[in-house]
Parts: structure tokens; C-alpha cells; sequence
């Protein structure tokens, strides 16, 4: 893991980088052979990658699950507004299957309080699914709502006033404490 501080070519503001190219492939790739180790048994995974990049990460997540296993990933795009969950729909993108009795893994690359997940979890609720898992890059630990992540590349404690940024960017991923 590399630390430096860097300005952002997003803002103007000091950032530090806490997760660097190399250490988010090393924890994708970790992430990924545990998600096979604990579905071993499945031919198929629905993975709910939420808007943005969360959706992103899970294109990234997805790649790597298929290239050490032979599980089908059917990556879907869960759209909803993060600031205020219910002033939209809350809709899972892409073809209209059923979650009956699937695997659904949901994916995002931070997690704050809860807050994202636990809407995100509203259109999932619809259905009866097998078993719900919760994949992300980093985990900051400060949960307001009751959701734990099952799949975690890197743990933090921050202050509430600190903020972390996964950039995903033309081939460049990097995650800064800002």
C-alpha cells in the first residue's frame, strides 16, 4: 500500500493515496477467490454493481471472478440516488430476470454507513433470493444502518469528516483518503 500526498486532478485538494494500481488488482483478485471459495458449489452469480463506481468495480470484480472460475456472472447495473435513496426508482438495469433463488452479490467500492446498501437492497426484496453477499473495495466502518460487507479489500477507520474516493479512470485505478 502506498502513501503520498498528491493534488487531485478532480479538485484542487490534498488527497492521500491509500490504495495505488497494484494493491487494488492484488485486493480485487483476493476478493474474487474468496466470492469462488464461498459459492464454489454454483454455476451462477447475479452481481448488482451499484451506479457509478460501484457499478464500475464490479465490471473489475466480474473479470477477475472469470478468469479463476468457471461460475457465470450476470453483472447488472442497481441504479438509485445516493444522497436521497427514495426521490427516484430504484431499479436494477439490464434484462429482466428473475432473482428467485439466485445468488446475488451486491457490489460497490465504498462503504460509509449502510446507507447505500440498505436502499440498494429494496428492489432485491422483491424476490426471494438463495443468499445476498456484499462485496467492496474498502470498508470504512462507520455503520449507521445494519449492514455488514461479506467481501472486503481493505478495512479503515476514518473520521466521519474524511472522505475516500476510488478512481476508476481510463485504465487507472488508484483510492484516495481525502
Amino acid at each position: 500500500m502506498l502513501l503520498t500526498q498528491q493534488n487531485s486532478y478532480f479538485s484542487p485538494m490534498k488527497r492521500t493515496l491509500i490504495l495505488d494500481q497494484a494493491a487494488i488488482s492484488q485486493k480485487t483478485r483476493r476478493i474474487a477467490y474468496q466470492i469462488v471459495e464461498d459459492n464454489y458449489d454454483e454455476k451462477e452469480i447475479i452481481m448488482l454493481g451499484i451506479d457509478g463506481t460501484g457499478y464500475e468495480y464490479a465490471q473489475l470484480l466480474k473479470k477477475e471472478i472469470e478468469s479463476i472460475s468457471e461460475i457465470s456472472i450476470k453483472l447488472l447495473n442497481l441504479k438509485l440516488d445516493k444522497q436521497k435513496p427514495l426521490s427516484h426508482p430504484i431499479e436494477i438495469g439490464g434484462t429482466k430476470l428473475s432473482l428467485d433463488n439466485k445468488v446475488i452479490l451486491m457490489v460497490d467500492d465504498v462503504a460509509n454507513t449502510g446507507k447505500t446498501m440498505y436502499y440498494a437492497l429494496k428492489p432485491v426484496m422483491e424476490y426471494s433470493p438463495r443468499k445476498v453477499q456484499v462485496a467492496v473495495l474498502v470498508d470504512r466502518q462507520h455503520k449507521l444502518f445494519p449492514i455488514s460487507s461479506d467481501f472486503v479489500g481493505l478495512s479503515l477507520n476514518t473520521t466521519m469528516q474524511e472522505h475516500i474516493r476510488v478512481e476508476l479512470v481510463k485504465g487507472k485505478a488508484e483510492a484516495y483518503l481525502i
